[in-house]
């Protein structure tokens, strides 16, 4: 009788068990915090709170809604804290992105009679990583050696991605040397690490690391490829088209379908495509995508942002929310205001702020400079001015050199000195693009003593190394106001060689106060530096044909033809009712061609007629 009695009731706390573990499951699915609690209130009534089972599933679905507190009280209730209660409470706070805390709660680990599993280190390893700390991952490695986890995949694996991330690429090669078994992983994170050690392109020793990939019998899976495809975006007519040949392997062996959504590798071919200016292909592999996520879009629209291509940026940005009805990230908006740079399109560039503030994302110190930049180049001072004086979001060097640079967009170097002074007055650190605006700025509005003296001081005072820019920027200063030969024999005095940019400067000078002799000096210089730009062939031409030396003229003009260089026609543009229409010289490509050159002709016939009158009036 009492057997049978003892069994009754071990079933019956077995159910009890098994109901509470799906509803504290179904909690975590309904993201009800409320339930949970409702779940833990049963279990502590009905005395099962040193069951480990739900013990470890309460941990887990607290720190999925961020209770942090609660989780940690369970944990301290149970008298017998085994493994998997530790590896649940550290990893609640990992999930929480707490890693100091789930550092200390290791080190309590480690202290007391139980050896962390593997489960353990590899997180440990993993926030080593995203913490960049590579001395708390040395001491993940040393533990994962005592306790005999070294040779584990997965810890491995953790290990050499805590190696990566922390750029110690030497100690990740000697992890994935010593590991008697690898997987697609394995190779994978020892790839990712080679992109991640600063390498440019696509080479040939990342070729080979591929193959020996191969001969090991494993092959490339969609995080592979996703890890390398950023090494090719580059010129496709200096590097072999690897971006493509991966594009193919990808096709073929259905890795769309692997990763179970296009979303992760389609967004890796957009940026790689986009990133070397291949625009059309780009755009194909976004239209063939099944599924489009605000990862996608911003990919896409980002491309063709930084490809000029902004009114295409600004109509994917509205398709995405009409179409897709996705809803813009802080990224994306980061990704689209400066396609409202390139056309002055204040409107447009209004809207997306007014989002932003809707959306609460108008504190975040990155868009809030990317919108003092986007209203200062679209022409509204004093809309800058309000983001910039806005204490609601946290001020960095960006935010007052993008205010300085706007001033000096609008001549006001004035009021960009006072704001210079400001922030040399509250200690923020000054970097190269600063001195760039604030010199720019005095050079714009004719203070060349206040520039020259702020050059001295940020070269003397503030250790700041002259750059090309900084020394474009003090040409340009001097050659407005006329004084082309000081600018010359600075030039010469420079510690840097000169760029393009010092002798356009120059070149800018010397047109501006009629000096042909130092215009065709800086040219010749010009020549010299970019043998590819008929630009500076055609203006050298133009100035030996502006002082009728046609032999001169003829001889640049057959250098030019025998280098099959053509200089690309000039192009303007305005915005009517969100439309941008572009021309060219002689252009008769827009629909309304005939109406425009029509009213051309009249407007001109008009002002000769004026000029005929005043001169009429003058005579007599």
């Amino acid at each position: 009788m009492n057997l049978s009695y003892r069994n009754c009731t071990s079933a019956a706390a077995f159910d009890q068990v098994l109901s509470l573990l799906r509803y504290i499951k179904l909690s975590i699915v309904k993201k009800s915090l409320k339930l949970n609690q409702k779940s833990h209130a049963r279990v502590l009534i009905l005395g099962l709170s040193q069951n480990p089972f739900l013990a470890t599933k309460l941990m887990s679905a607290y720190s999925a809604f961020g209770n942090l507190i609660d989780s940690q009280l369970v944990f301290q209730m149970s008298k017998h804290k085994n493994v998997y209660l530790w590896n649940t409470l550290i990893n609640g706070y990992v999930r929480n992105s707490e890693y100091t805390e789930a550092f200390e709660y290791f080190k309590e680990m480690c202290h007391g009679d139980l050896f962390p599993d593997d489960y353990t280190l590899a997180t440990m390893a993993k926030v080593s990583g995203e913490m960049g700390n590579l001395v708390a991952g040395k001491l993940v490695h040393g533990r994962s050696v005592r306790v005999g986890f070294v040779f584990d995949i997965v810890v491995s694996n953790s290990l050499m991605s805590m190696y990566s991330k922390c750029l110690n690429f030497g100690d990740c090669r000697k992890v994935f040397d010593e590991m008697p078994l690898r997987n697609v992983g394995s190779w994978s994170v020892l790839l990712a690490g080679y992109v991640g050690c600063g390498k440019q392109s696509f080479d040939q020793e990342l070729l080979e690391l591929i193959k020996c990939m191969q001969i090991d019998g494993l092959k490339p899976d969609g995080f592979t490829v996703s890890s390398i495809l950023p090494l090719c975006g580059v010129d496709s007519r200096k590097w072999p088209d690897y971006g493509g040949e991966l594009h193919c392997y990808i096709v073929r062996n259905g890795l769309y379908s692997e990763l179970g959504s296009d979303v992760h590798l389609g967004c890796c071919l957009i940026d790689m495509y986009l990133k070397s200016g291949r625009i059309v292909e780009g755009r194909r592999v976004f239209n063939q995508m099944n599924c489009r996520n605000v990862y996608t879009w911003t990919a896409i629209i980002n491309g063709y942002t930084k490809n000029g291509a902004s009114d295409e940026a600004l109509n994917l940005f509205h398709e995405m929310q009409v179409k897709d009805g996705i809803e813009p990230n802080r990224v994306s908006l980061l990704s689209v205001l400066p396609a409202c740079n390139s056309h002055a399109c204040l409107r447009g560039g209004k809207q997306i702020h007014g989002f932003a503030i809707r959306k609460l994302l108008n504190h975040d110190v990155s868009l809030c400079n990317a919108l003092i930049d986007m209203y200062s180049k679209c022409g509204s001072l004093d809309l800058a001015r309000r983001v910039f004086e806005d204490e609601s979001f946290c001020k960095d060097a960006i935010s007052w050199t993008s205010m300085i640079s706007g001033y000096g967009l609008h001549g006001r170097g004035k009021e960009a000195l006072s704001l210079y002074d400001k922030m040399v007055l509250q200690g923020i650190r000054l970097d190269t693009i600063t001195v760039v605006g604030i010199l720019s700025a005095c050079g714009r509005s004719g203070l060349i003593d206040e520039g020259l003296k702020i050059y001295d001081s940020v070269v003397n005072e503030h250790g700041i190394k002259p750059t090309v820019e900084i020394c474009a920027c003090v040409v340009d200063m001097l050659g407005r106001s006329g004084q082309l030969d000081r600018a010359l024999d600075f030039i010469r005095g420079m510690t840097v060689q000169p760029g393009p940019s010092v002798w356009g400067a120059l070149v800018a000078a010397s047109v501006l106060h009629g000096n042909s002799k130092m215009q065709e000096l800086a040219y010749r210089f010009l020549i010299e530096l970019e043998p590819k730009n008929p630009s500076n062939f055609i203006s050298l031409s133009n100035l030996y044909a502006s002082s009728k030396q046609w032999d001169v003229v003829a001889e640049v003009r057959t250098k030019m033809k025998e280098r099959g260089m053509r200089k690309e026609p000039g192009c303007s543009w305005i915005s009517i009712n969100s439309t941008t229409h572009c021309f060219y010289v002689a252009d008769k490509v827009h629909p309304c061609s005939h109406l425009i050159y029509e009213m051309l002709e009249n407007l001109i016939f008009v002002i000769k007629g004026a000029n005929h009158s005043s001169d009429n009036e003058i005579q007599t």
